[in-house]
């Protein structure tokens, strides 16, 4: 007896499932440092650290706190390295870093061929996002950098705001 075509559909949406899984399974693995995208995460050590590699900086970015601990900056998408080294250049730790989206509190908003991002906790506010529309990625980074300029320029100062 022939299979009907609702079976058909089942079974590869099963084994479409199934190869999706085993993919995604493959991505991270345990050993994996997994970054969100503009968050960071520690990474802490067991011995003094003398020097940090990133193997994309475009990526990653790294900075050493005391002697055995490092903080991980998820700058875009993707998968790189940090290897950290002792005084004398011995490895200490070569692991995988994927920076990812925070699914989570992201929100797309898709205008035909255009996306614009959001981060909604709880509040939706437009945020930069790799692979955004040019002009609303443009308008959303002038905007951050004024933001930056102004509170640097305040801290700068003494801050506060007092006369």
């Amino acid at each position: 007896m022939p299979t009907s075509p609702s079976r058909q559909v089942r079974s590869l949406l099963k084994v479409a499932i199934a190869a999706t899984l085993s993919l995604g399974a493959g991505i991270a693995s345990a050993s994996d440092l997994i970054v969100r995208y503009d968050q960071s995460q520690l990474l802490r050590l067991p011995r003094a650290i003398s020097q940090v590699i990133i193997g994309n900086p475009s990526i990653a970015d790294a900075s050493v706190q005391g002697t055995n601990l490092i903080v991980v900056t998820g700058k875009t998408f993707g998968v790189t390295n940090i290897i950290a080294l002792d005084k004398q250049g011995n490895v200490i730790q070569d692991q995988r870093v994927i920076v990812q989206r925070d699914d989570v509190r992201m929100v797309n908003l898709h205008k035909g061929s255009q996306r614009q991002s959001f981060t909604c906790a709880p509040n939706c506010t437009p945020t930069i996002t790799i692979g955004d529309d040019k002009e609303f990625f443009e308008t959303i980074s002038a905007h951050s950098q004024k933001k930056t300029q102004f509170s640097s320029s305040e801290s700068d100062s003494g801050g506060g705001g007092g006369q």
